[in-house]
């Protein structure tokens, strides 16, 4: 019975899951913005991009041991979301570039990880100030690309911002999750 539970909340994740991990192939479409509603509200938005990163970590009550981190960049369906009268391709184009700066953060994160943390005591000690960290330049880099290119509509910043993201995502591509 046991079994089965567990075989049931896998399936059910599997087939209801809203979640996309991100990968270097796979660029999203606007099939992925998939609510219904416009939490941001304002008439000048067009679209929503509601991304980020999650990790899970496996600990001992050994301070000693080795600790298991995995961090996955994630954009969320059921939380992302589009005005279809006004949407396009360079809207789009805009809206993979959250989705971009959010690994190029999740990288950030893996990096920190991978130099300061080795056990348990480690994460112990260092895990929540490293997240914090990591996690408030990546609000303001959010917050400086919607300003600076004014919601991809100042079209030089926006080719700036693409090109600077681009070249961001290459030089953590060691940190990239495999």
């Amino acid at each position: 019975m046991k079994y089965l539970f567990v075989l049931f909340i896998l399936s059910y994740n599997f087939l209801y899951a809203q979640k996309i991990e991100w990968k270097e192939d796979q660029k999203l479409v606007w099939e992925n913005f998939k609510s219904k509603k416009n939490n941001l509200g304002g008439t000048d938005v067009v679209a929503y991009t509601h991304c980020g990163w999650e990790y899970s970590v496996i600990t001992s009550s050994d301070p000693k041991v080795s600790v298991k981190i995995d961090i996955q960049t994630i954009f969320n369906e059921d939380k992302s979301w589009k005005d279809d009268k006004r949407i396009n391709d360079y809207v789009l184009v805009h809206e993979q570039k959250h989705f971009d700066i959010a690994e190029i953060h999740a990288r950030k994160l893996r990096k920190e990880v991978a130099a300061r943390i080795k056990n348990t005591s480690d994460f112990n000690k260092y895990f929540k100030s490293i997240y914090a960290k990591i996690s408030s330049e990546y609000k303001n880099y959010q917050a400086a690309y919607d300003r600076d290119t004014k919601h991809g509509m100042n079209k030089e910043k926006q080719s700036e911002y693409n090109t600077k993201i681009a070249d961001d995502l290459e030089q953590l591509k060691t940190y990239q999750k495999l």
